[in-house]
């Protein structure tokens, strides 16, 4: 069967069949994800305060177990990953004390992103910054300069990362006007990451928290905004005004398959099956690929390979006239256009 990005129902209809989650397979991915990452974690903690410089070479391994357990957290923020509300919200709770992340407060986010990605009317909350080629011409200089160093490569996966996630998430930003909720949950979260934080310093000193803790939670981080931005700025992308958009068309030409090879798959929870999870974010991640499997034509749809994916690096502005991603140069190529 072939449908249409606009076929909203028949697509709904279509997925639907794959959301039951199954509670034994989700404790499963916790303990297989969980469990090496706290071996590792450990193992790298006591080789560096015996002074035994290989446990550096753990914290990158570490880093991508880290990644996989946010993408539980990202199912649980879902409701896709148990049946039970309630165990959902507790698990992402649990573990958004271990990727710095406040899981209700992201979770409301999160929301505001699926329900206006790739919407060139309503960007903001929850997503990359993206501007077209003609409210760039129309900045002033000092501007521009803020979006071109906003979209260097080095603030988008280094320093940008390491600052939404050690700093910019330890307050409700965007929803500091939003009631109690959004700051109890960063609140609490902060309050049981600097109780965590506390207690490793009491059982290894400082060395483990400077060479283990921070390393691995910036390698994660940085991981997770480049998969991020990889789903979503890529060439072949498509941006609509309101008029135009709709949640299943935008999901289906404005959101990437991003094909990995494995282990890179399974360390991302299948997570490169991006625009299946933006029609049907209540899927879990584990099964993704029997989505795939079952209808090739969703297999085919957006795919960027890990090289391709290279490519999109420099990709910065959106032309509206030729409907697709541009860089900076390009832009300049295409001269003054009206605002």
């Amino acid at each position: 069967m072939t449908l249409k990005p606009t076929e909203t129902r028949a697509w709904k209809k279509l997925l639907a069949a794959y959301q039951t989650p199954s509670h034994a397979r989700s404790t499963f991915e916790i303990v297989i994800t969980a469990a090496p990452l706290v071996a590792l974690w450990a193992l790298a903690c006591w080789a560096v305060t015996h002074e035994l410089w290989w446990g550096i070479a753990l914290i990158a391994p570490a880093a991508f177990f880290l990644v996989r357990l946010f993408m539980i957290q990202h199912d649980c923020g879902h409701g896709a990953f148990f049946k039970w509300k309630a165990l959902n919200d507790w698990v992402g709770r649990s573990i958004g004390v271990l990727t710095l992340t406040p899981y209700d407060y992201w979770r409301t986010t999160h929301a505001i992103h699926h329900a206006t990605s790739g919407n060139l009317d309503r960007r903001g909350l929850g997503a990359i910054e993206t501007r077209t080629v003609a409210e760039y011409q129309a900045m002033s200089k000092l501007q521009r300069l803020g979006y071109r160093l906003y979209r260097n490569p080095l603030v988008l996966f280094v320093v940008g990362p390491a600052f939404v996630f050690m700093i910019m998430q330890r307050l409700p930003v965007g929803l500091m006007k939003g009631g109690w909720r959004p700051w109890l949950s960063v609140m609490g979260t902060n309050l049981a990451i600097l109780a965590l934080a506390v207690v490793l310093l009491l059982l290894g000193g400082i060395k483990p928290l400077i060479f283990v803790h921070i390393p691995i939670m910036l390698i994660g981080a940085g991981i997770g905004v480049w998969l991020f931005y990889i789903q979503h700025q890529f060439e072949g992308v498509q941006w609509f005004r309101q008029k135009d958009w709709s949640l299943t068309t935008s999901a289906l030409e404005g959101s990437s398959h991003y094909v990995m090879p494995q282990p890179l798959r399974w360390f991302s929870a299948n997570i490169g099956i991006h625009h299946v999870h933006h029609v049907s974010s209540r899927i879990p991640f584990y099964r993704l690929p029997k989505v795939l499997k079952d209808h090739p034509e969703l297999a085919d749809m957006n795919r960027v390979t890990l090289w391709q994916s290279l490519r999109a690096i420099p990709l910065a502005l959106w032309d509206e006239a030729g409907q697709r991603m541009v860089t900076f140069r390009q832009a300049k190529a295409l001269g003054r256009v009206p605002a």
